[in-house]
């Protein structure tokens, strides 16, 4: 199925300074990125759609608020949006805070143009990446519900490693039933061996 245009990637400029939201707006569409501009982080969350795709291109200072402080509750909430932390005012602890919290990339103002768009385009290629992998989880997951409880029994213990015989004695069923369920589980987990669904059980315990 083709993506819907929702899907192309939008940067979004979080910057008090309106000169500098117009230059990096003005820039990032010259190279035929879309782009838009916040004053805060608080006029981004009332007005943006954090479920399209693309990156944050971000502020530290803002007043009454913290880029970083902003960063880290996006990170709690779970949105795994790339970012760029920009500022005027860095220094290593802050650069340190923030690539804890998962930023991308710290760029110290004034910065070379050429830096930021690499940056962004390695922010954008991280989040195809963690949005490709968002998706295929979903998918798994899916299957994972149509394993009936024991299939659920049976799957646990395969990727724990157990042979047939000690699923039968661990869940009290005969080695028939046991290979009966194993191989229900193969069929509606679609794989073909024991490896590849050890590796569509750990995407399944991923956040």
């Amino acid at each position: 199925m083709e993506e819907q245009p929702l899907s192309l990637p939008l940067i979004r400029v979080v910057d008090d300074d309106k000169s500098v939201r117009v230059a990096l707006v003005d820039l990032f569409k010259s190279i035929d990125l879309d782009a838009i501009a916040y004053d805060s982080p608080r006029a981004l969350l009332d007005a943006d759609d954090l479920n399209t795709p693309g990156c944050i291109v971000l502020d530290v200072r803002f007043s009454g608020a913290s880029g970083l402080d902003f960063q880290s509750d996006l990170q709690q909430a779970g949105n795994r949006m790339p970012i760029i932390v920009v500022t005027g005012h860095g220094d290593i602890p802050m650069s340190v805070r923030a690539m804890k919290a998962g930023a991308v990339d710290f760029l110290t103002k004034p910065f070379r143009e050429q830096d930021l768009i690499d940056a962004v385009t390695g922010a954008i290629k991280r989040d195809e990446v963690i949005r490709a992998e968002s998706r295929g989880r979903s998918d798994i997951e899916k299957l994972w519900e149509s394993l009936t409880p024991r299939e659920v029994e049976v799957m646990r213990a395969v990727v724990n490693g157990l042979m047939n015989k000690q699923i039968a004695g661990q869940l009290g069923i005969s080695m028939v039933t046991v290979k009966l369920h194993r191989s229900n589980v193969m069929k509606k987990m679609r794989v073909r061996s024991v490896a590849d669904l050890v590796k569509k059980a750990e995407l399944l315990t991923q956040k």
